[in-house]
């Protein structure tokens, strides 16, 4: 079952909003690391896989892999390869880590609901220039509030 999100009724149309965010996407802003630098548990435990219930091409690839592991006959229809701790997981290939750049300072026209105007988004150079426009939006904001 998936929690489902809880998201306040809009009083505006979108808009009527701007959502700022500071992004680090994995393309620019992390690389592809090892197990042992991203502290992957199964890398540092060991882990293990229920033969019965892979595919027979998927327990074949895990078994000519060239990771170490020992076959685990639990009782009937219980057989696990048991790959020990000290070497990378099958998923070595997904783990990154970040490069150390900033993140990306940006401003959308709308909310969660889209960009119904399509404008593009506007990339601040920094993150003081990123929070000065909040500041000013928020001051804006107050201001038309004030006038009723």
């Amino acid at each position: 079952m998936t929690a489902q999100l809880f998201r306040i009724e809009p009083a505006m149309p979108p808009h009527m909003y701007k959502t700022y965010a500071m992004v680090s996407p994995l393309s620019t802003h992390a690389r592809q690391a090892t197990c042992e630098e991203v502290g992957c548990d199964q890398y540092r435990q060991g882990w293990r896989v229920h033969v019965e219930a892979l595919a027979p091409d998927l327990v074949h690839a895990a078994r000519t892999s060239g990771r170490r592991y020992r076959e685990e006959h639990v009782a009937e229809g219980q057989t696990y390869l048991v790959f020990e701790a000290g070497q990378p997981c099958f998923k070595a290939s997904t783990h990154r880590a970040p490069i150390g750049r900033p993140p990306l300072y940006l401003v959308r026209d709308g909310d969660y609901r889209g960009n119904p105007r399509g404008t593009k988004a506007r990339l601040h150079a920094t993150a003081d220039h990123w929070v000065e426009d909040f500041a000013e939006h928020q001051q804006a904001l107050a201001d038309e509030i004030k006038k009723g």
